[in-house]
């Protein structure tokens, strides 16, 4: 690692990305990369690959985590805190302006044709930000395999968390056969789940809130959108939000920057007004400050070791593979015109060859042409 950083450049950069993180988790980790790594050259690409791997390994939003973790790196536990709480406050306050409006009106104001060009232009972003993590990791033909079984696992809609495992396991056996004789198994902590229940308070008061989400956010897995399944059967079967009050929240967590957990804090609102929101949004980011202070010296020691270090590397191959394979889905998705074939190429163009461009102006660029295009 290289170069200090204080608490203030700490804030301003996360400050930053909870304003332009648009996209979800895989392009946060991208934006991350190209600033800590390229240009601040606070971390190198394998730390920063280690601590993406390690989140991973970890319930909640991933991308809140990686900001959390580069926080306590470089600012110890103030730095957690603040990278954290800057990461996450833009979006949430962004969500409960439009939890507001929503209430008021009954409608969230109409954001597609701005939309309409992000999505292509984030694409690019995350492609740009990969290609150099994923020329890092694939360091033997042992690991290239392994990534390319991941990212079929990752298109065929295996669970992530059975591919990380797996992977991260997988590397463990080879490396201990290879090593019969190393014995050093040392450094490693199984993470001890909460179990949730099925039962839902009768009465959905701010306390119960906050045990609802608390608990969502201590064992959700996977990307933000895993979320919206929990909530289904948490919120939306009990009677306590509506379907259609969901699908809404689902769209403000699209198209406002910063983590898509930020969802609950218009779901707070909706169910308790202005304390629902707040408590809500506490409960459901806490448990990821919790888990990354417990993580973070972990992570060096499973460097430090022959095995674990094995298996860490495994697990950074089959992150880059998943987020790969969330660039072909979201895709499929979203290049289905000529207009988005050419807002996609240009975003392309722009990050692989002007790789010291702020992703902030090719974030802007997609949202202006997309508005543009859509027109026609």
């Amino acid at each position: 690692m290289k170069h200090n950083a204080t608490l203030k450049d700490i804030a301003k950069l996360f400050l930053k990305l909870g304003i332009i993180g648009f996209g979800g988790p895989a392009a946060h980790i991208a934006m991350m990369q190209d600033e800590v790594v390229i240009k601040r050259k606070w971390f190198t690409e394998q730390h920063f690959l280690d601590l993406v791997g390690a989140t991973n390994l970890i319930p909640g939003p991933n991308s809140t985590e990686m900001a959390i973790h580069i926080g306590h790196e470089k600012g110890g536990w103030k730095g957690l805190i603040i990278a954290g709480l800057c990461f996450i406050l833009p979006a949430v306050f962004i969500t409960g302006f439009f939890a507001y409006l929503y209430k008021q009106y009954g409608q969230i104001p109409e954001v597609q044709p701005f939309i309409y060009g992000i999505k292509p232009a984030i694409i690019a972003i995350i492609l740009g930000a990969i290609f150099p993590l994923a020329k890092k990791s694939l360091k033997s033909a042992e690991l290239i395999i392994i990534g390319l079984l991941v990212l079929a696992g990752a298109l065929l809609s295996i669970y992530e968390i059975y591919l990380m495992f797996g992977a991260g396991f997988l590397a463990l056996l080879l490396a201990y056969l290879r090593n019969s004789k190393q014995n050093n198994i040392n450094g490693f902590l199984p993470f001890t789940l909460l179990q949730i229940t099925n039962t839902v308070p009768l009465s959905v008061a701010n306390a119960n809130l906050f045990w609802i989400f608390l608990k969502i956010g201590a064992i959700l897995y996977g990307s933000g959108y895993v979320l919206f399944a929990f909530l289904d059967t948490e919120l939306v079967s009990t009677g306590f939000l509506t379907r259609q009050q969901l699908i809404d929240a689902i769209a403000v967590g699209q198209f406002t920057p910063g983590p898509v957990f930020s969802s609950v804090t218009f779901i707070g609102y909706q169910i308790n007004g202005w304390s629902g929101a707040i408590v809500s949004t506490i409960a459901i980011f806490l448990p990821s400050f919790a888990f990354v202070a417990l993580l973070n010296p972990i992570v060096k020691k499973m460097r430090n070791s022959k095995l674990f270090s094995a298996f860490l590397d495994a697990v950074n191959v089959a992150s880059v593979a998943i987020i790969i394979a969330a660039c072909f889905d979201m895709g499929k998705e979203t290049i289905t015109d000529w207009r988005t074939v050419l807002i996609a190429v240009l975003s392309i163009t722009i990050a692989f060859g002007y790789k010291k461009l702020n992703s902030a102006f090719v974030v802007l660029g997609g949202s202006l042409l997309g508005y543009l295009l859509f027109q026609f």
